[in-house]
């Protein structure tokens, strides 16, 4: 799932922006009202989080633009104007939901699902089945299925599957994917990682199987047939 994140604030799109990663989202940022419209009419995104007060074009009327354009993905606003004109403001722009500065972190990420499952992409089969090639992955359950088998994987591995089947045909580096599996404090050695894709490969591809995990050295990982 495609998120992006509009907002000038650097101390808050980093950290919120790794969280997220870490979630299984999949992120991009715009810093400015401009370039999160570009971003928007680009690519299909399944959530916008908008910041309500933005360089050279505001949250409201970005959001107003975005939905005069047929755009219907969820909105939620986070601000730091938390009147109840400010709030109406918000909602009659085209905002599904409205979170207030200073905010916790888990409460965003809840307000994140809550929105993704009334567009019916979180919590459903969307979100929990994934399919590439002949290889198909319950992450609810962590189990794979492949050629008739049924594949028990490990949360690490079938968080690490979850993302590369999220990525079909993309270099995914090191760096993301350790981004992905491990918060900051904790992120392993590069022979960690190694070692559980490694696992994974055993697990997914087996004799006479199609690989599905390809190497490129000194960069990352492809995923697919």
């Amino acid at each position: 799932m495609r998120i992006l994140l509009v907002d000038d604030e650097a101390e808050l799109t980093d950290p919120l922006s790794q969280l997220l990663a870490r979630e299984g989202y999949q992120i991009d940022v715009a810093g400015d009202g401009p370039a999160g419209i570009a971003l928007a009419l680009q690519s299909p995104y399944d959530l916008l989080i908008l910041d309500w007060m933005l360089p050279h074009l505001g949250g409201v009327q970005l959001c107003q633009q975005l939905r005069a354009r047929g755009q219907g993905m969820p909105v939620l606003f986070l601000t730091a104007k938390d009147t109840v004109d400010d709030r109406v403001a918000g909602l009659d722009a085209g905002a599904d939901d409205y979170l207030v500065k200073p905010f916790e972190l888990r409460e965003l990420l809840a307000r994140v699902r809550a929105l993704l499952r009334r567009s019916g992409l979180e919590g459903g089969a969307i979100a929990s089945r994934l399919r590439v090639a002949d290889l198909e992955l319950d992450s609810d359950n962590q189990v794979a299925y492949r050629q008739g088998r049924t594949i028990d994987l490990s949360d690490k591995e079938a968080r690490l599957l979850g993302y590369f089947m999220r990525h079909p045909g993309q270099l995914l580096t090191h760096q993301e994917i350790q981004t992905q599996l491990w918060p900051e404090e904790e992120k392993p050695s590069s022979n960690v990682l190694a070692a559980l894709v490694r696992l994974l490969r055993r697990k997914i591809e087996a004799p006479g199987e199609a690989s599905l995990i390809h190497t490129v050295y000194g960069k990352g990982y492809r995923f697919g047939d």
